[in-house]
């Protein structure tokens, strides 16, 4: 069978070359990590989590969750390690980010088809090519895109993503913390920081006025709004956090029976339970300005913190204008693309794209016809937002059903709609799931 070369051993890289191999494909991954890193990474593994290590909601009411449910049913890798590695997190589906990274590794490693070639791509390779270099692409290969793209229009955008700092869970002060899940949905996972009024009030007024850390070209506008620094957040009012990452709804305080004025979540993000993430807290301050203001949070006044958040730029593709609902580059279909640079956003969204072009890419390579993902079931509707000319101003997406067709007929409740929507989903993936993973 013809090879084909995946650069970039992300999640979406990786979930690629899986596919492709067990399809008979024998794949070349390029990975530039460890000879060269990028701002966001700091371990040589794979499928490494940078941002977070919450692939999100787990239910079927959740369009993710049903976006994660396809890709199990259909022998994903990434969601398979990431079962695998589990660790509690209430309702969402969270991972021991290391364990998870390894365990992808080794299975890339260990497949008899798959060849990893370490070091920095500069040139598109001949043959067959997946680019799945991420949204920090290296400089080098991100000028010969803009050269084998460019016509004279733009097609590439820029904005700038943000990672949460975190902290040791023995540095948390449980005297001013519980835990608990929202409105005691799954298990009580979470560690809650409440803050009563006058302490959310200050720590607000010192967060909106802290020192940013420099970042070329950053304007509070580029930035997008699923990775939006709880800084730039906190600027857009007084209530927003109390509304967003800090609303204290279903969240009432064991020691008083009630809610607190503000609350801050720790989520797991080992599975020793030893090191806790400050959910929502992207963010781009400068780090002694970081541990000034997040220490006037009460239960975290002694924290210790074991990575403060940082700022990075993405970059993504004007796909719309470039790529079909395969991710196949519409000029050139011996090269596709996957992952964040396509302008799906998400951990979840990037390995379902992964997972696409490496079925497709099998199948044209075997001669067989492609697989209809109609837009009724998640994998097929990213595919087709990512491709569908008429979106006006393109920006990041993450999966929703708003993307999806509505149902033929009225359900009560949104959660009912939602639930209904992922089940007539699941029924096609089911009626197609022989052909897909033959």
């Amino acid at each position: 069978m013809e090879p084909v070369t995946v650069i970039g051993a992300g999640l979406a890289g990786s979930e690629c070359a899986w596919q492709l191999a067990r399809r008979g494909i024998p794949v070349t991954l390029r990975e530039m990590k460890p000879e060269k890193m990028t701002p966001a990474h700091v371990t040589p593994w794979f499928a490494e989590l940078c941002c977070s290590n919450s692939l999100r909601g787990a239910g079927l009411e959740n369009a993710v969750g049903l976006l994660k449910e396809e890709l199990r049913r259909l022998d994903s890798l990434i969601l398979r390690c990431a079962d695998a590695t589990a660790v509690p997190a209430g309702g969402a589906l969270a991972v021991d980010r290391e364990g998870f990274a390894r365990m992808v590794t080794e299975e890339i490693r260990n497949h008899p088809l798959i060849t990893v070639v370490p070091g920095e791509v500069t040139e598109l390779p001949e043959g067959q090519v997946v680019v799945a270099s991420g949204p920090l692409t290296s400089d080098t290969l991100a000028n010969r895109l803009l050269a084998l793209l460019g016509d004279g229009q733009q097609t590439t955008l820029n904005f700038f993503d943000a990672a949460a700092p975190l902290v040791s869970f023995d540095s948390v002060d449980m005297d001013s913390a519980y835990f608990a899940s929202r409105y005691d949905k799954g298990t009580p996972d979470y560690i809650n920081c409440p803050l009563s009024k006058e302490e959310y009030l200050s720590f607000w007024q010192e967060l909106t006025t802290a020192q940013e850390a420099e970042v070329h070209g950053f304007e509070d506008g580029q930035v997008f709004e699923g990775c939006m620094p709880v800084e730039v957040m906190a600027r857009r009012g007084e209530d927003t956090l109390r509304f967003g990452p800090l609303k204290p709804r279903g969240l009432p305080d064991p020691k008083t029976g009630k809610e607190p004025y503000a609350v801050v979540q720790l989520r797991r993000d080992n599975a020793d339970g030893t090191i806790y993430n400050l959910v929502g807290f992207q963010t781009h301050l400068r780090w002694p300005e970081q541990k000034r203001v997040f220490t006037m949070i009460p239960a975290l006044k002694d924290a210790q913190f074991l990575r403060y958040g940082v700022m990075h730029r993405n970059t993504y593709l004007d796909s719309p204008r470039l790529l079909d609902r395969y991710y196949r580059l519409k000029s050139q279909s011996r090269i596709a693309f996957a992952g964040q640079m396509t302008g799906v956003e998400g951990y979840v969204e990037s390995c379902a794209s992964g997972f696409l072009v490496g079925v497709e890419t099998a199948r044209r390579l075997k001669g067989q016809a492609p697989i209809d993902f109609p837009q009724e079931t998640a994998i097929g509707a990213l595919g087709l937002y990512v491709s569908n000319q008429t979106v006006g101003v393109f920006q990041p997406m993450n999966i929703n059903f708003g993307i999806i067709p509505p149902l033929d007929h009225r359900v009560k409740g949104k959660r009912n709609k939602n639930a209904e929507l992922s089940q007539r989903s699941l029924a096609i993936i089911e009626a197609r799931r022989e052909e897909i993973l033959s």
